[in-house]
């Protein structure tokens, strides 16, 4: 059977995130290099509902909010086996519980993108190595050179732009195009797999970390303009708990006080009554959601407050 005769084989692939302590969490199997992934099955009546029922099996783990992320159907796309693969990926928001499975875990997803994480300011990993890595790789081939560097201060936020935090996917593609990541010095779809990197992270099998960047980059966006952190937040809550919740997703610092005047301008969460003690001994009032944020009411407009920071 030649490639271009291999069989197509379709699979669901989640991102499954939490929140806990303060760091964004996702789920993963095979010993930290894989998403949750399994092939849809004709007993599945929806891919929503064949997604939940395997990573349930998978995993043991309940799924809450889901929605579907984007199907990865590239050419090249070829399992060791010889089976064309489309990977309809979906991301799933819940609370972290414990993995039963062997090799199943949740990993804090800054340990696959170090350079994401600009909550302490302008992640070291960047001007040290990253930035001058793609520098040369923009100039080696001068007939790319000016798209390249186009592409780099747009995606990095150089000359006068600024970081996005929700551009992901494009600063990882980048990555792979200047052959920078493990993933981008194997053939398509291997599973090898390399030592992590302290720089440029934990590389995964397949294009898992592709499919986990546009998870990402997805939440990153999403948290602007509907109100899903509430799938990552307990029963009750701080103010201050929310905020480092958001924090933790976006990879950036928030303003406390603004934070605090958007979350009651949007009329986002009510006060539960109780009152616990805070990390400097004060009490600290508790917080639910509103009903109709449960609901998912739409909110228009959002912008996070961020903090100033000096890159």
């Amino acid at each position: 059977m030649t490639m271009h005769e291999a069989a197509l084989s379709a699979e669901l692939v989640a991102v499954l995130v939490a929140v806990t302590g303060d760091q964004p969490r996702v789920l993963t199997t095979h010993c930290a290099r894989a998403l949750p992934a399994g092939p849809l099955q004709h007993s599945h009546r929806s891919l929503q509902n064949g997604l939940r029922q395997w990573v349930e099996e998978q995993t043991h783990h309940k799924l809450g909010y889901v929605e579907q992320l984007y199907t990865f159907a590239d050419k090249g796309r070829f399992y060791a086996s010889g089976e064309r693969v489309i990977s309809v990926s979906y991301l799933a928001l819940t609370i972290e519980a414990a993995a039963h499975e062997s090799g199943v875990g949740w990993q804090d997803w800054y340990r696959y993108f170090p350079w994401e994480d600009w909550r302490d300011g302008t992640p070291a990993c960047l001007d040290a190595v990253i930035l001058p890595a793609l520098q040369a790789w923009a100039v080696s081939e001068p007939e790319f050179e000016t798209a390249r560097w186009q592409r780099m201060v747009y995606a990095f936020g150089l000359d006068g732009f600024t970081w996005s935090e929700d551009m992901v996917l494009q600063r990882y593609e980048l990555l792979y195009e200047a052959g920078l990541v493990a993933e981008a010095t194997r053939a398509p779809l291997s599973d090898e797999l390399g030592a992590a990197d302290p720089v440029y992270g934990l590389a995964m099998r397949y294009d898992h970390r592709r499919i986990l960047a546009t998870g990402m980059a997805r939440l990153r966006a999403k948290i602007k303009y509907r109100p899903v952190m509430f799938e990552l937040m307990p029963d009750a809550f701080t103010l201050l708990q929310l905020q480092k919740t958001v924090e933790a997703i976006a990879g950036r610092a928030l303003h406390k006080q603004n934070f605090r005047r958007l979350i009651e301008q949007q009329n986002l969460v009510e006060e539960t009554g109780v009152s616990t003690v805070g990390r400097a001994g004060r009490p600290a009032k508790l917080f639910s959601f509103k009903g109709d944020v449960i609901a998912e009411r739409a909110i228009a407009g959002t912008t996070l407050p961020l903090a100033r920071q000096a890159r």
